[in-house]
């Protein structure tokens, strides 16, 4: 049985600015967003008609899923059957700020677009893509990406780093809606770092810190307890949480840090080693 494999890599945001409250009711942004190495896969095999299998508890296989919203649309527009079984392999967190199932989706027609040799552009595919959600628009493209609008009008960009870091996220996951709605009233917390950290490979700095920080004080102690590590060369909440980003010194040294971040933090961490870009 020929099985095609689609990698939906994950994303961090190296720096996130909110503009404002648009008309729409979205927020205007301006995002740097990178592909890292931490990964779902899809894989595709041929079926009588389209189906979704996932084996990992509290993800939906209805019409909500992303992965479907994106096969409904590429449907829609190319007149397709598109009739192929897909598994889902989830490794990226949920309520992360990873974009995990922004991913999916994104993958998703990328790999429809193969498989039924359609060609279509992948500017076309990104066009298509905005509908299923902000993000997916950048992860059409799987490259480094400035994005602006509600995260929609995506430029890739020559972006020729690679940097370790360390991924932390707690238990718990940070709604993305509420988020953005808090924004605008949320206050810093004394004692918290929230400025611009500015490096050889550009800037971090994420104005979604202030009103995730107020309603989960742990992630600002956490980010602050990173800034203050000898391993991390810069520390940030990546996209609206609930994953702290650790840019390592070096890459060895990260399993040292994630253990002593266990220790003195929380022993229930996730953690997990990528490369970004």
């Amino acid at each position: 049985m020929d099985i095609h494999i689609e990698i939906a890599r994950a994303k961090v945001n190296l720096n996130l600015k909110i503009l404002g409250r648009r008309d729409d009711g979205f927020h205007g942004i301006e995002t740097r967003m990178a592909p890292i190495s931490l990964a779902d896969r899809l894989l595709f095999t041929a079926a009588d008609e389209y189906r979704l299998v996932c084996d990992v508890p509290g993800v939906p296989l209805d019409e909500t899923n992303l992965v479907t919203k994106a096969v409904r649309v590429f449907q829609r527009e190319t007149g397709k059957l598109c009739a192929y079984q897909v598994v889902l392999e989830k490794n990226v967190p949920h309520g992360a700020g990873l974009g995990g199932g922004s991913g999916d989706a994104a993958a998703a027609l990328r790999a429809l677009n193969s498989l039924e040799k359609t060609d279509i552009p992948v500017e076309v595919l990104a066009d298509w893509s905005a509908e299923i959600g902000s993000d997916v628009p950048f992860f059409v493209y799987d490259s480094t990406c400035d994005c602006r609008g509600r995260g929609e009008l995506v430029e890739p960009i020559d972006w020729p780093f690679q940097l370790d870091a360390l991924l932390l996220k707690p238990s718990f996951g940070v709604d993305t809606p509420s988020a953005y709605k808090s924004w605008l009233e949320s206050t810093e917390i004394e004692g918290i770092d929230y400025g611009s950290q500015k490096l050889e490979w550009g800037e971090m700095i994420n104005d979604l810190e202030r009103p995730v920080f107020q309603k989960y004080r742990f992630l600002a102690e956490m980010k602050m307890w990173l800034l203050a590590q000898d391993e991390v060369e810069a520390g940030m909440m990546s996209g609206s949480g609930s994953t702290m980003i650790a840019i390592l010194k070096s890459p060895e040294l990260a399993e040292l840090l994630a253990a002593r971040a266990k220790e003195q933090l929380d022993p229930t961490l996730w953690t997990h080693v990528v490369k970004i870009g």
